[in-house]
């Protein structure tokens, strides 16, 4: 059975969210403050998280972020903020959802069940084996550095490969240009963000059937760049 970690303050929406999934045939948990809900989080294995953004204690965005950063588990942000800065700053951390209250509870399910879905077909098609990475049409060898493109070794510069390995072990993720920057060369918000605009070009070259129709590496305008799986 799917459990499923509902964080969110409001006890009627968050009962209702709970009986509703539970009778969907989901097991779910309700944390009511953003201290809580980070902690069982990190603490427990779920395998979805509907996350408010504004709680007591921590907030959504500061949740989503830490979570983010020690596992790969769905996060659906249910928010009644509506600003798209707001959506925009929640898919930057690493949400893969944005559902704006009031919701209908059978979209909400659906959602919860589409995402559910799609994380273990990537999990499935998309794991480490042994030190290696393979997706479909590449494989990445990250005890020998080396990439194969539809079985044929492609060469990389350190930067291209250490950008794609991120990228391809974090998919269907947004990721802003300033986040990749600082996290691939290893700058806090210095630097010329345009370099992540390049490698990404690079990789298209290289990677993509049709780099300027580029299946894998989608750019989400506004907001960043996310590996498609």
């Amino acid at each position: 059975m799917k459990r499923i970690l509902i964080i969110e303050d409001d006890p009627v929406i968050a009962e209702v969210q709970h009986d509703y999934l539970e009778a969907s045939g989901f097991k779910a948990d309700v944390a009511d403050r953003g201290e809580t809900g980070l902690e069982l989080a990190l603490r427990d294995r779920y395998d979805l998280i509907l996350l408010d953004l504004m709680l007591p204690g921590l907030d959504g965005y500061e949740i989503c972020r830490r979570v983010r950063e020690a596992s790969n588990v769905p996060i659906l942000i249910v928010s009644a903020k509506k600003e798209e800065v707001d959506k925009i700053r929640g898919f930057g951390l690493g949400a893969d959802d944005y559902i704006l209250k009031p919701f209908g509870l059978g979209e909400l399910v659906a959602r919860v069940k589409a995402h559910l879905a799609r994380y273990d077909r990537l999990v499935g098609s998309g794991e480490w084996r042994h030190d290696e990475l393979r997706l479909p049409g590449i494989r990445i060898d990250r005890q020998a550095r080396r990439v194969h493109v539809n079985e044929a070794e492609v060469a990389f510069t350190a930067k291209e490969y250490e950008l794609l390995l991120f990228l391809a072990s974090n998919p269907n993720r947004v990721f802003r240009k300033e986040e990749l920057f600082e996290r691939i060369w290893g700058m806090d918000a210095l630097g010329d963000y345009a370099t992540v605009t390049v490698h990404i070009g690079k990789l298209r070259d290289k990677i993509e059937r049709d780099p300027s129709k580029p299946a894998y590496i989608e750019t989400i305008w506004g907001v960043g760049y996310r590996f498609n799986l």
